[in-house]
């Protein structure tokens, strides 16, 4: 009796075991399968995105049709101007760091802190006004409208690549480590130039468009090779929100950004 309860007892932890070991052994093949497909990409050309994927799906869940605009360009068919724009819109630090630019996180974290707490305390002091007002007048005061603090992401341009060719749009702990992975094993198996290269083939820039080619035929009836500087800054401001801006082209925020971003191209250092 004390051997079977014995046995009974430890089956339950001999499972568990087993199933970790499953689990952790699924996990190296997944990364394992990452490092074949990113070590392919160094030659070969991604036929499409998990973004790009899901996009396209939601689109035809809704519209019924499959709108996808991208042709496949090489980075030296890539204008000077775009690549210089988008660094100094994205990631000012791209050519120098190993994939995460620690400073930008911090100074994202930080603004997202502050402007939390401007929206708090905003609330705080509409909902106080509104109480007396509602006290006056013996009625109960209406909830106090606040605007939603805008989250800065700080994500380097090959953080936001791995997330589009491989990720779901979900946010939690497990996608955010599976990202880190899978920038560190982008930076350790491709080049800048072929990240980047990727990046701008790949990138959304509308509702259907995807790459820097048909963004510049779509927006400005031209290649990609030669895109001014003021359109390439225009692109580039586009990015955080292409599906917006794409139907505020003349917006006065998309022309005050555009010219930043011209100020600062040439200070960027290409790969």
């Amino acid at each position: 009796m004390k051997c079977g309860r014995c046995w009974h007892e430890r089956l339950p932890v001999k499972a568990l075991s087993r199933l970790l070991v499953l689990v952790l052994l699924a996990g190296i093949a997944l990364q394992l399968f990452f490092v074949g497909r990113i070590a392919l990409m160094a030659v070969l050309n991604p036929e499409s995105t998990a973004f790009q994927r899901s996009e396209a799906y939601q689109i035809a869940k809704t519209t019924g049709a499959l709108p996808w605009h991208q042709q496949w360009v090489p980075y030296a068919a890539l204008s000077d101007n775009l690549k210089r724009a988008v660094i100094a819109s994205e990631d000012a630090s791209f050519a120098l760091h190993d994939g995460v630019d620690i400073e930008a996180l911090e100074k994202a974290w930080d603004k997202n802190a502050k402007a939390e707490q401007r929206a708090a305390q905003l609330g705080n002091r509409l909902a106080a006004t509104q109480s007396k007002a509602g006290q006056l007048k013996a009625q109960p005061a209406p909830a106090a409208p606040v605007r939603a603090p805008k989250i800065i992401g700080g994500s380097t341009i090959t953080q936001q690549l791995a997330k589009n060719l491989f990720l779901s749009g979900e946010r939690t702990l497990l996608r955010k480590g599976q990202e880190l992975v899978l920038t560190l094993l982008l930076e350790a198996l491709l080049d800048k130039q072929r990240i980047l290269a990727l990046y701008l083939n790949n990138v959304e820039w509308g509702e259907g468009i995807f790459g820097a080619e048909a963004a510049a035929q779509h927006y400005f009836n031209k290649p990609a090779a030669r895109l001014s500087a003021n359109e390439a800054a225009r692109l580039a401001v586009m990015l955080p929100r292409p599906r917006y801006f794409e139907t505020r082209l003349n917006s006065g925020y998309l022309a005050s950004r555009s010219g930043t971003i011209v100020a600062r191209m040439s200070a960027v250092e290409l790969p």
